[in-house]
C-alpha cells in the first residue's frame, strides 16, 4: 500500500463568529416593538450592567435572535431605549392644550405635567439615573436626541415669547434655563424622593407633594416676573 496522499485545502475566507443575522420570521415592527418595550422594563429595574439580553428576550416572549437582529447590541438597543423614553415625554408634552395667549397658565400647566409625567413613569427616572452613572456615555451616541429636545425647546420659546410680547415676562431670559428649571426643580424631588423621605422625616410623596408642586409652579413664574 502506498502512502495515502494529503489533499492540499484551498485558501478560503474564515468564517466570521458574531451575532446571527438572518431575518427573524414575524411580524418586524411588531416584534421590535414588543422587545424594545420589555427592555425599557428590565433596564429600568437592572440597569445596563444587570439587564442581560436573555432577560430582554424573556420578557419580550421572543429570543435573541431576533434582539441582535433588531438591535445590533445590548448598548445599540440600551441607547435606542433611552430615545424612546424622550420621545414619549415629548409626544406626551406635544399633546398639552396649551393657550399660547395665556402665558402665564400655559407655563403652569407645563410645570405641572413634568412632574406628573416623571411620577407616572418612575422608568425614565431610574433609566436616566443609570445613563448618569456612565456620564451619557450612550446617549452621546444617539443620531435623534438633539431632534427630541428641540421641539420642547421650542415649545418654551413660544411661551414665554408670548408673556414677553404681553408684558407680564421680562426680556432677556434663556428659555433654555427656563426649561431646566423646571425639569431640575421636579427632577430631583422625584429622583431623590426615597432618600429624602428617610432624612427629613417626610414623605414627600403625601401631604407634601402638592406643596411641592405649587412652590415650582411659584419660584417659576417669579424668576420671570417683570
Amino acid at each position: 500500500m502506498g502512502t495515502p496522499k494529503t489533499v492540499a485545502r484551498r485558501p478560503g475566507k474564515k468564517r466570521k463568529r458574531g451575532r446571527p443575522k438572518a431575518r427573524p420570521n414575524g411580524d418586524g415592527p411588531d416584534m421590535r416593538a414588543t422587545i424594545l418595550q420589555a427592555a425599557v422594563k428590565v433596564f429600568a429595574e437592572r440597569g445596563l450592567g444587570g439587564g442581560r439580553v436573555n432577560l430582554v428576550s424573556r420578557a419580550a416572549r421572543s429570543n435573541d435572535r431576533m434582539l441582535y437582529y433588531y438591535f445590533g447590541s445590548k448598548e445599540q438597543l440600551f441607547v435606542q431605549v433611552i430615545e424612546k423614553i424622550y420621545r414619549d415625554m415629548w409626544e406626551a408634552e406635544s399633546k398639552l392644550d396649551l393657550d399660547l395667549t395665556q402665558p402665564v397658565a400655559a407655563l403652569r400647566h407645563i410645570v405641572q405635567f413634568t412632574m406628573n409625567h416623571y411620577i407616572d413613569h418612575p422608568e425614565l427616572v431610574t433609566l436616566l439615573n443609570n445613563e448618569n452613572l456612565y456620564k451619557g456615555k450612550h446617549v452621546s451616541k444617539s443620531k435623534v436626541m438633539k431632534e427630541l429636545s428641540s421641539p420642547a425647546l421650542d415649545l418654551m420659546e413660544k411661551v414665554y415669547n408670548s408673556g414677553v410680547k404681553q408684558g407680564v415676562f421680562r426680556k432677556g431670559i434663556a428659555p433654555l434655563h427656563i426649561y431646566l428649571t423646571i425639569l431640575a426643580l421636579n427632577y430631583f424631588y422625584v429622583s431623590n424622593r426615597y432618600t429624602l423621605s428617610a432624612f427629613l422625616g417626610h414623605d414627600l410623596m403625601g401631604d407634601d407633594l402638592p406643596q411641592w408642586r405649587k412652590w415650582v409652579e411659584d419660584v417659576v413664574l417669579r424668576a420671570l416676573e417683570v
